[in-house]
């Protein structure tokens, strides 16, 4: 039995790879924040670190140029969502200058890639057949 798996957009492209495994860096290095935050910043940085990945993967299912923009921007946003939670983190001591300063730059070249790819999906232009 011969099974091919179908590889989707979105897989392919490398912001929604970084912002996978930063997704991963978070589950990781949340598990070793205090228990009474398991429904505060632990839910809430698991969340938007989701969202990122998530919303790329959405918006690469929608047709018009104008709607995958629109779900980029919901993943910029999380992005920096995540971020005032991570200065947050740092500044509770939850997490290490090292691991503070290793997301600040994931988080940075993640919203620069985010960047790029929104001004790509606003030029594209669907072409619609004439006689439509």
């Amino acid at each position: 039995m011969n099974t091919t798996i179908k590889i989707f957009s979105f897989e392919k492209l490398n912001v929604w790879k970084k912002s996978k495994a930063l997704s991963t860096m978070v589950y990781k290095l949340t598990k070793s924040f205090p228990d009474d935050e398991r429904f505060g910043l632990i839910s809430q940085m698991r969340r938007c670190a989701i969202s990122i990945s998530s919303n790329i993967a959405e918006g690469t299912g929608r047709h018009s140029g104008k709607d995958k923009a629109r779900f980029t921007e919901i993943s910029y946003s999380s992005a920096l969502e995540l971020l005032n939670q991570v200065i947050l983190s740092y500044d509770l001591k939850f997490i290490t200058e090292s691991d503070y300063l290793k997301l600040r730059e994931t988080i940075s070249e993640i919203t620069a890639m985010l960047n790029g790819l929104h001004k790509t999906q606003l030029n594209k232009q669907i072409t619609k057949p004439i006689n439509s």
